[in-house]
């Protein structure tokens, strides 16, 4: 149905299959917008039809009436999904600050400062552009101020952040698809609740958190690999062995120098082995559906 379609109230419930009363209490309780008034007569169109249909939805889910609402309303107002969830905090780093002038030439050189600098920063979504005046995050601010302390060129910043950008879609897709094929059934099986909107969101903070912590871990360990990578190619540490100040090395690093040995990459019959020593209950079920993936 086209959006200059124009019924009446009693045409729009036949077309979605509600009574006339239902229509008007979602009207009343904000989950359907106004019609427009032609004369006397209220007059709907295809946008009505859309957004019944999505109450529908909803409601299937297990979305109570004041949730959907609560949706509806936020999404008229241009939220995105993350600010109705909330996983944008409030006064965080996320936020939206105006950029002043003085605060770009801080992070961009005057001579670099070009429209098409700014420009490429914009379509990274580094920068937005509203009420004719520049804005940006607020760790994207900090970022950039650390890394003009360190006199890192700002095209190779953009070009860094945008090879990272392609890596954090890529992750934040792995973990949305945790969320839609592991959790999201669950939640669907609980419609008829009052407090779905409060699940999902609950979850998926947890599921946010917990990328950002697996994400933050990965990079630390990268980060120290790529240090020994960078010291290696720079001569600046001794060839590896035995260092002679080892029993008066700080008690961290003493027992990793006086460790175990390199780690090691066992087998998966070595694995079996070792649960298999260990007995009783501690023994992982091996399942019916594993494959070998050791080659």
């Amino acid at each position: 149905m086209g959006r200059d379609a124009a019924l009446t109230v009693e045409q729009l419930a036949t077309e979605v299959g509600l009574p006339t009363s239902t229509i008007r209490m979602y009207q009343t309780k904000g989950l359907l917008h106004p019609p427009r008034r032609q004369g006397r007569t209220a007059r709907y169109d295809g946008t009505h039809v859309e957004r019944l249909g999505l109450v529908h939805r909803l409601q299937q889910r297990g979305f109570s009436l004041p949730a959907i609402a609560e949706l509806i309303a936020a999404r008229d107002l241009g939220a995105r999904v993350g600010d109705v969830l909330g996983l944008d905090g409030v006064g965080g780093p996320d936020d939206w600050v105006p950029v002043e002038v003085a605060a770009l030439r801080a992070v961009v050189p005057a001579r670099d400062l070009r429209p098409a600098v700014v420009l490429r920063a914009a379509r990274l979504d580094l920068l937005r552009w509203r009420r004719g005046r520049p804005y940006t995050r607020r760790w994207v601010m900090d970022a950039g101020l650390r890394m003009a302390g360190l006199r890192v060129p700002v095209g190779e910043v953009l070009s860094a952040f945008e090879r990272l950008r392609a890596t954090t879609t890529t992750i934040a897709t792995d973990f949305t698809a945790m969320f839609e094929h592991h959790l999201w059934p669950s939640l669907a099986d609980q419609a008829g609740n009052d407090d779905q909107l409060d699940r999902v969101r609950a979850l998926l903070l947890e599921l946010t958190e917990t990328a950002q912590a697996v994400v933050a871990g990965a990079l630390r360990d990268a980060i120290r690999d790529a240090a020994e990578g960078f010291a290696a190619r720079h001569h600046l540490l001794p060839d590896t062995g035995q260092a002679s100040w080892v029993d008066h090395a700080p008690p961290v690093l003493a027992e990793r120098l006086t460790g175990p040995g390199e780690d090691e990459v066992p087998g998966e019959d070595e694995i079996q082995r070792y649960f298999d020593d260990l007995g009783g209950d501690e023994q992982p079920e091996r399942r019916a559906d594993e494959t070998d993936h050791s080659g």
